[in-house]
């Protein structure tokens, strides 16, 4: 999201149409992305990893079923075990990566079996030639395909099938102990059909993962997970797309400053300096006092995600052991990460629907009738999804909801945890507010005319919100997960990183014109720039998600290329930083006073945005991004590392600095005063607890954990026998500084603030 700071001259005089050209070229960008985004989408449903209808051993008995499969990854989901451990790089870090576990047994197993039957040793006793000799037959054995699509049948090998038996009673024990699964419920699961079904899932993907695509030398994951054991190296085509991409990027950088030093009228900021503010602090209406509320939930919220934050990191660096209680009896570690994030999802998305609300009613002189009325249904709707989801995912993890488990409780999905039913709730509810948005800012309604434009990209900004969630119901639990992923990303990244950016572009652009800070133009190219930047890269690069997903080298090249392109716009911030940052501290050139900006804490809060979208999706984004570290990095801390500095960096800072402005529009200089030294607490807090995780913790321990792979292989990386070592505790012990700062410093203050806002708002009214 970029920052905009431009001053106009006179607030009064109606800016010139822009050229249409702007308009025409974002959609444009928007067809050829969406094109190209929908074409490996179809590709996904065809190139996904075919799930036999019987696998068989080499005598032709029945191992099992692609009922089984589907079965055992409905109980995957239902457990919350993405929540755990992951699959094919995706998922959660306490827990392994379940499909790289199993492949690395089912080699591991089929060299003890050549080596006895061609030496009558174990691999182990074997001298070095001799196992050197066994590796290369087991690999090749391993990445033989002898799955028959006329038959539908899938063949192991005796090795396999033996293998794939003892896996078994090898996950039965992986759930008995808390302190060896990152902090799971004690004996999870213990069913013996179960146990069978879950086996027979991660079988599946670990065949998948290994066995060479028809008409290739790869596998259905692009040789995912790295084990050279079992000849899972790097393919030519990461290596490949990854230099490509670099030049992409490069030439992309280029081509945006030469249009920057060509064209003067492209930049952010303006030297113009006489103040016209649209917004008086203190002077809100009976609605936008009612909105201080949802601010409220925010901070709760956003306190109930770094409690529960900790307490998965505690899972990491002590699982089993929660300072000598056990915790996992009552709040086992897959849960707690569930609502880690679904916490972070609703106060974010919460602290927009609100702000959005406040900026809307500020475009017009009459509050609408019924405003106050709808805003406390929305409210009500909204504290329901929320509550109800939440509960819904502790009942269903822990089986009180039996077969319903899916529609009320938790999906399983990473992310995506919330119920079905919440889920169609949640869907009602954005188009709820997006309806009462648009009964707001309806065409007519809106006194000035300058803003008339701003208004109207607004509203499509807003209803892109509730339209573009609506793919997270593509899917259900037995889809193929190839499929699901696809469908997954569209919402991660497309629906977060591409028009939640675009909303959040859209919303500042429109706060800043309010305020007096930027004239309608300069907001309006702002706002095309972005989504030409965003959407050019934003769209096709959702893909850099899908390299080992089961999609092909199709998807790799075009996503490689155009996830590049997400770098340039996020490096563009530090073209103006100084600028933005001198705003806060100009003189007018009418009176030769300095300016006095109410929003000081909300230029603070933007200005870290600014900082965290350029380190953390900028960096830290694209470092992981290039296929050829993606390949090794996945699922490590470096994934987190990214997530925490873009995700809290950007969307939750610029979350922060919307509630900072809507309490202050709401507080006049007296109670302001009081709620003002909260607020400054909040951003060093937040800021520097942020900076302390990143800098002690999840980026050194992100770099060690990508070296133990490359020196190790992925499996050994993801299990305990990595992360239960001296060094990979003592980085999660480094989190504790950065989490204690942020939740007392950052979090708490911010709870104190909303509620005292709201309830002087109250004494106030009375």
């Amino acid at each position: 999201m970029s920052h905009i700071v431009d001053i106009p001259a006179e607030a009064d005089v109606t800016d010139p149409p822009l050229s249409p050209w702007w308009v025409r070229t974002v959609l444009i960008v928007m067809i050829i992305g969406f094109a190209g985004l929908i074409g490996v989408t179809m590709l996904s449903y065809r190139n996904a990893p075919p799930t036999p209808a019987q696998v068989v051993d080499d005598r032709g008995q029945l191992l099992f079923t692609r009922d089984d499969i589907g079965a055992g990854q409905e109980i995957f989901l239902k457990y919350g075990l993405m929540d755990n451990g992951s699959v094919w790089g995706h998922g959660a870090y306490l827990g392994p990566d379940y499909g790289a576990a199993a492949l690395h047994r089912f080699g591991l197993d089929t060299a003890d079996a050549m080596a006895r039957q061609q030496y009558g040793q174990d691999y182990a006793a074997l001298d070095a030639v001799r196992q050197s000799a066994i590796r290369g037959a087991t690999a090749e054995a391993l990445k033989t395909n002898r799955f028959d699509p006329a038959t539908d049948t899938l063949t192991l090998t005796a090795p396999e099938a033996a293998s794939y038996r003892q896996q078994i009673p090898y996950w039965q024990a992986y759930f008995h102990d808390p302190a060896k699964n990152g902090g799971l419920k004690a004996d999870l699961i213990t069913d013996p059909t179960e146990l069978r079904q879950f086996s027979a899932f991660i079988s599946w993907a670990a065949w998948a993962s290994v066995a060479r695509r028809p008409g290739t030398t790869y596998s259905y994951t692009n040789n995912f997970p790295f084990d050279p054991f079992v000849g899972n190296t790097p393919t030519g085509g990461a290596l490949l797309w990854s230099g490509l991409s670099l030049i992409m990027l490069l030439g992309g950088i280029a081509t945006v400053l030469l249009a920057f030093g060509r064209y003067e009228h492209l930049g952010w900021i303006s030297n113009r300096s006489h103040v016209h503010p649209h917004l008086i602090p203190g002077a809100a209406s009976q609605g936008q006092r009612a909105l201080v509320k949802f601010f409220v939930v925010v901070a709760l919220l956003f306190l109930v995600q770094t409690l529960v934050g900790g307490a998965t990191a505690h899972y990491r660096a002590e699982p089993g052991d929660f300072y000598g209680f056990q915790l996992e009896r009552i709040f086992p570690s897959n849960l707690m990460r569930t609502w880690h994030l679904q916490t972070a999802i609703f106060w974010i998305a919460t602290a927009y629907v609100a702000a959005a609300l406040f900026l809307g009613r500020s475009l017009r002189d009459a509050e609408p009738k019924g405003f106050t009325l709808a805003i406390n249904l929305i409210f009500g709707a909204f504290a329901v999804v929320i509550g109800a989801s939440m509960l819904g995912e502790w009942a269903g993890m822990t089986g009180l909801l039996g077969r319903w488990w899916f529609l009320l409780g938790n999906q399983g999905w990473e992310f995506l945890e919330i119920g079905r039913f919440w889920q169609y709730l949640l869907v009602a509810g954005l188009f709820a507010w997006f309806a009462l948005l648009l009964y707001t800012v309806r065409p007519g309604s809106v006194p000035d005319s300058n803003a008339r434009p701003l208004a109207r990209l607004f509203l499509l900004a807003a209803l892109a919100i509730p339209v573009f969630y609506v793919p997270a119901l593509f899917y259900g639990a037995k889809t193929n997960f190839t499929v699901v992923d696809t469908w997954r990303f569209w919402i991660i990244h497309l629906w977060v990183e591409g028009f939640f950016e675009f909303f959040a572009t859209t919303t500042v652009a429109l706060l800043f014109y309010q305020l007096g800070l930027t004239a309608r133009n300069t907001a309006l190219r702002v706002i095309y720039l972005d989504a030409i930047l965003y959407f050019l890269g934003g769209l096709m690069g959702t893909g850099h998600h899908w390299y080992f997903t089961g999609q092909t080298n199709v998807n790799m090249a075009l996503s490689a290329m155009f996830s590049a392109l997400e770098v340039v716009p996020l490096t563009l911030l530090t073209l103006d930083a100084w600028d933005f940052v001198r705003t806060t501290r100009r003189e007018c050139d009418a009176c030769g006073k300095p300016i006095n900006l109410p929003h000081k804490w909300t230029f603070y809060f933007l200005m870290a945005t600014g900082f965290w979208n350029f380190c953390g999706a900028g960096v830290f984004g694209f470092l992981i991004n290039l296929p050829i570290v993606s390949y090794f990095e996945v699922g490590t801390i470096l994934t987190p590392n990214h997530g925490h500095a873009a995700m809290m960096g950007v969307f939750g800072m610029l979350a922060i600095a919307l509630t900072s402005f809507v309490l202050r529009q709401t507080s006049d200089e007296e109670r302001w005063a009081k709620i003002e030294p909260f607020i400054k607490t909040s951003f060093w807090g937040a800021n520097i607890g942020l900076a302390l995780m990143v800098v002690l913790s999840l980026f050194p321990g992100g770099v060690m954990q990508v070296w133990d792979v490359t020196q190790s292989g992925y499996w050994h990386a993801r299990s305990l026998d990595y992360t239960g070592g001296a060094e990979a505790r003592f980085l999660e012990w480094m989190r504790m500084p950065g989490d204690v700062v942020f939740i007392l410093f950052g979090a708490l203050p911010l709870v104190i603030a909303t509620l005292k806002a709201w309830i002087d708002g109250f004494r106030a009214a009375d």
